[in-house]
């Protein structure tokens, strides 16, 4: 399985053109988070809002299970390489579908101390 097809990857590029175009003007997006990638056999989980020119570089939240979880820019070839053990990979969430803006995420898992925690009170919420 392809961690980003090419559908998923041409919206995290057009929500990164418009929050580029946007800055130009003062503005702030606060994009929904399109995409979630998750440690099949842990906590860590990465939530992308948008990918840069690079093609390689997300934006979004990561969240490594420590208790902290960060907005900021990830690599997706790093997580892309990650090797776990009885060779598992990290794997994209199918079925992720989100209202919420990142913000929101970011402020829920923070309160919450993970994604994880955060994606079941948000959940609750509605």
């Amino acid at each position: 399985m392809s961690l980003l097809p090419d559908a998923l990857r041409e919206a995290l590029r057009a929500n990164a053109i418009a929050a580029c175009a946007a800055e130009q003007d003062a503005v702030v997006i606060d994009h929904r988070p399109l995409v979630k990638f998750f440690n099949p056999m842990g906590a860590a989980t990465w939530l992308s809002s948008e990918l840069y020119p690079d093609g390689d570089t997300l934006f979004g939240l990561a969240d490594l299970g420590f208790g902290c979880p960060e907005v900021g820019c990830f690599s997706l070839r790093e997580i892309a390489a990650i090797h776990l053990p009885f060779g598992l990979r990290i794997e994209r969430d199918l079925c992720f579908v989100t209202r919420h803006p990142l913000s929101r995420w970011a402020q829920a898992a923070r309160q919450c101390g993970s994604i994880i925690q955060a994606e079941q009170l948000l959940r609750a919420a509605h």
